[in-house]
Protein backbone atom coordinates (compact mmCIF):
# COMPACT_ATOMS: atom_id res chain seq x y z
CA UNK A 1 0.00 0.00 0.00
CA UNK A 2 1.44 3.49 -1.26
CA UNK A 3 1.79 5.56 1.75
CA UNK A 4 0.62 8.51 0.18
CA UNK A 5 -2.80 7.70 -0.53
CA UNK A 6 -5.79 6.08 2.11
CA UNK A 7 -6.50 2.64 1.98
CA UNK A 8 -9.78 3.25 0.19
CA UNK A 9 -7.39 5.02 -3.25
CA UNK A 10 -5.08 2.25 -2.85
CA UNK A 11 -7.65 -0.96 -2.58
CA UNK A 12 -8.35 -2.09 -6.35
CA UNK A 13 -9.09 -5.50 -5.82
CA UNK A 14 -10.23 -7.99 -3.45
CA UNK A 15 -10.10 -12.31 -3.46
CA UNK A 16 -12.81 -13.57 -1.64
CA UNK A 17 -12.32 -17.18 -0.12
CA UNK A 18 -13.39 -19.41 2.11
CA UNK A 19 -13.40 -22.98 3.69
CA UNK A 20 -16.46 -25.14 3.37
CA UNK A 21 -17.62 -24.30 6.72
CA UNK A 22 -17.22 -20.84 6.30
CA UNK A 23 -18.60 -19.93 2.84
CA UNK A 24 -22.24 -19.46 4.67
CA UNK A 25 -20.41 -16.81 6.75
CA UNK A 26 -18.72 -15.08 3.38
CA UNK A 27 -22.16 -15.00 1.82
CA UNK A 28 -23.74 -12.92 4.48
CA UNK A 29 -20.82 -11.11 5.17
CA UNK A 30 -20.81 -9.89 1.23
CA UNK A 31 -24.55 -9.39 1.72
CA UNK A 32 -24.30 -7.34 3.94
CA UNK A 33 -20.88 -5.21 2.39
CA UNK A 34 -22.46 -5.40 -1.30
CA UNK A 35 -22.24 -1.62 -1.61
CA UNK A 36 -18.66 -1.69 -0.89
CA UNK A 37 -17.91 -4.72 -2.65
CA UNK A 38 -19.61 -3.36 -5.48
CA UNK A 39 -16.87 -0.54 -5.75
CA UNK A 40 -14.03 -3.49 -6.09
CA UNK A 41 -12.38 -5.78 -8.63
CA UNK A 42 -13.43 -9.08 -7.10
CA UNK A 43 -11.89 -12.51 -7.31
CA UNK A 44 -13.22 -15.61 -5.66
CA UNK A 45 -12.20 -19.13 -5.84
CA UNK A 46 -14.85 -21.40 -7.37
CA UNK A 47 -17.57 -22.28 -5.20
CA UNK A 48 -17.07 -19.18 -3.47
CA UNK A 49 -17.22 -16.98 -5.71
CA UNK A 50 -19.91 -18.51 -7.44
CA UNK A 51 -22.39 -18.79 -4.13
CA UNK A 52 -21.33 -14.71 -3.65
CA UNK A 53 -22.07 -14.17 -7.66
CA UNK A 54 -25.46 -16.08 -7.11
CA UNK A 55 -26.78 -15.09 -3.62
CA UNK A 56 -25.23 -11.83 -3.28
CA UNK A 57 -25.04 -10.32 -7.00
CA UNK A 58 -21.85 -9.28 -7.72
CA UNK A 59 -19.87 -8.95 -10.17
CA UNK A 60 -16.72 -11.79 -9.31
CA UNK A 61 -14.32 -13.67 -11.52
CA UNK A 62 -14.61 -16.76 -10.42
CA UNK A 63 -10.94 -18.93 -10.80
CA UNK A 64 -10.67 -22.47 -9.77
CA UNK A 65 -11.83 -24.41 -6.48
CA UNK A 66 -9.21 -24.17 -3.97
CA UNK A 67 -8.02 -27.22 -3.77
CA UNK A 68 -7.82 -27.41 -7.51
CA UNK A 69 -5.69 -24.59 -7.81
CA UNK A 70 -7.57 -21.57 -7.23
CA UNK A 71 -5.67 -20.66 -4.11
CA UNK A 72 -2.63 -21.19 -6.19
CA UNK A 73 -4.32 -18.64 -8.59
CA UNK A 74 -4.96 -16.30 -5.93
CA UNK A 75 -1.19 -15.75 -4.45
CA UNK A 76 0.21 -15.48 -8.38
CA UNK A 77 -2.18 -12.69 -8.77
CA UNK A 78 -0.90 -10.92 -4.86
CA UNK A 79 2.71 -11.99 -6.50
CA UNK A 80 2.57 -10.31 -9.47
CA UNK A 81 0.54 -7.00 -8.20
CA UNK A 82 -3.10 -7.40 -9.31
CA UNK A 83 -4.65 -8.50 -6.02
CA UNK A 84 -4.61 -5.55 -2.98
CA UNK A 85 -6.66 -7.53 -0.52
CA UNK A 86 -7.36 -11.11 0.51
CA UNK A 87 -10.73 -12.28 2.58
CA UNK A 88 -9.79 -15.42 3.45
CA UNK A 89 -12.76 -16.95 6.31
CA UNK A 90 -10.82 -19.47 7.65
CA UNK A 91 -12.04 -22.55 9.47
CA UNK A 92 -9.46 -23.05 12.07
CA UNK A 93 -11.60 -26.73 13.41
CA UNK A 94 -11.57 -28.47 10.16
CA UNK A 95 -9.02 -30.63 8.27
CA UNK A 96 -7.80 -29.84 5.05
CA UNK A 97 -6.69 -32.02 2.69
CA UNK A 98 -4.63 -29.65 0.78
CA UNK A 99 -3.71 -27.75 4.02
CA UNK A 100 -0.23 -26.61 2.43
CA UNK A 101 -2.00 -25.25 -0.61
CA UNK A 102 -4.05 -22.47 2.47
CA UNK A 103 -0.29 -22.03 4.06
CA UNK A 104 1.36 -21.03 0.70
CA UNK A 105 -1.39 -18.31 0.22
CA UNK A 106 -0.95 -17.20 3.42
CA UNK A 107 2.99 -17.20 3.40
CA UNK A 108 2.84 -15.29 -0.17
CA UNK A 109 -0.14 -12.50 1.35
CA UNK A 110 2.21 -11.84 4.27
CA UNK A 111 4.99 -11.42 2.63
CA UNK A 112 3.69 -9.52 -0.05
CA UNK A 113 2.45 -7.27 2.85
CA UNK A 114 -1.48 -7.91 1.41
CA UNK A 115 -4.31 -6.19 3.43
CA UNK A 116 -5.73 -10.03 4.89
CA UNK A 117 -8.37 -10.54 7.03
CA UNK A 118 -9.13 -13.92 8.29
CA UNK A 119 -11.97 -13.95 9.78
CA UNK A 120 -15.40 -11.54 9.96
CA UNK A 121 -14.48 -9.24 12.64
CA UNK A 122 -10.95 -8.31 10.94
CA UNK A 123 -12.87 -7.77 7.49
CA UNK A 124 -15.64 -5.91 9.08
CA UNK A 125 -13.17 -3.72 10.73
CA UNK A 126 -11.23 -3.19 7.36
CA UNK A 127 -14.83 -2.48 5.44
CA UNK A 128 -15.54 0.01 8.16
CA UNK A 129 -12.16 2.11 8.21
CA UNK A 130 -13.00 2.02 4.09
CA UNK A 131 -16.23 3.11 4.32
CA UNK A 132 -15.42 5.90 6.59
CA UNK A 133 -12.80 7.05 4.16
CA UNK A 134 -14.61 7.34 0.54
Amino acid sequence: MNASNSPAESLRSIALVAHDQKKDALVKWAHSHRSVLAEFDLYGTGTTGGRIAREVGLDITCLKSGPLGGDAQIGAMIAEGRLDALLFFIDPLSALPHDVDVKSLLRIATLYDTVLAINEATASRIFAQLHNET
